[in-house]
């Protein structure tokens, strides 16, 4: 396969903590240092949280600007996205830095059950995050939990109500959500194919099913995500040492099967994202 595939980095996320993995980027100085290495490892898009100083999630718009303030300088070109998801805040504040014009921003279009809580996407803040991309010019990046979603996230962009080019993440193996199921994700493929066939997709696996579902990715043809906040490990036996080196282990997959893993530039063209900044 001679298509580009996108590397995303998610960083940080909302749950990992230093008592999990002593490389977790907490600070905001961190996590630049981490994305900016990520991104010599051949990452384009970092996807983006934010912490208090004690590691508490927070959607804080001031800490959102200094870290994409951060990656732009260190990291030139790269696609910044940040995350909208609901661990971090409560109802519109979960969009509050999105008149920041990140590059992308996570999207969830639907609800469901996490292992101790529900992860609420009700219908009216749906709406809201999706014309708040919209009047800033935000690009989404559906999260989809369920088959549910990536169906609803096409119906949306039929109506659009979406800014800019359909691209959906299948994410895999989080309990009582979409499992790492290698017949479920080729299914969700198809689907893809037929249904929005002008979209692109990837897809990211949590915990040990990260290199699974990274490897199924790119074989088939997609983008894929790895990082820190879906996974601590490099191995079972062993902690991720950085962001960088799980960014790596994604560009040797790219390597196995031949696909060119995506500049920033060339990121930047496949999602039609405007210029970098």
């Amino acid at each position: 396969m001679t298509k580009p595939c996108i590397i995303c980095v998610a960083i940080t996320g909302s749950v990992p903590q230093k008592a999990d993995n002593p490389a977790v980027p907490i600070t905001i100085e961190e996590q630049v240092e981490s994305t900016h290495a990520a991104f010599d490892a051949g990452a384009s898009i970092a996807h983006c949280h934010v912490r208090l100083e004690d590691g508490t999630p927070t959607s804080d718009p001031e800490r959102f600007q200094r870290l994409g303030e951060g990656i732009r300088k260190h990291c030139p070109g790269m696609i910044i996205q940040f995350s909208t998801g609901g661990r971090s805040g409560a109802g519109q504040a979960r969009g509050g830095m999105l008149p920041l014009r990140p590059d992308m921003a996570s999207l969830s279009v639907g609800s469901n059950n996490f292992p101790t809580r529900v992860y609420e996407n009700p219908p009216d803040l749906v709406d809201w995050l999706a014309s708040e991309m919209q009047t800033h010019e935000v690009v989404p990046e559906i999260e989809a939990f369920d088959l549910s979603h990536i169906l609803h996230s096409m119906r949306l962009h039929e109506e659009g109500r979406l800014y800019g080019k359909l691209y959906v993440q299948f994410v895999m193996g989080v309990k009582n959500a979409m499992p790492a199921d290698k017949d479920v994700f080729e299914f969700y493929v198809q689907l893809m194919q037929a249904r929005a066939p002008e979209a692109e997709w990837c897809a990211a696996g949590i915990g040990a099913n990260q290199i699974r579902v990274n490897e199924w990715a790119i074989a088939a043809g997609g983008h894929t995500r790895t990082g820190l906040e879906d996974n601590v490990r490099l191995s079972k036996d062993a902690l991720a040492p950085s962001n960088a080196a799980l960014v790596t282990r994604a560009v040797e997959i790219c390597q196995k099967y031949e696909r060119p893993v995506a500049s920033a530039a060339q990121a930047r063209d496949i999602l039609g994202l405007r210029a970098a900044l």
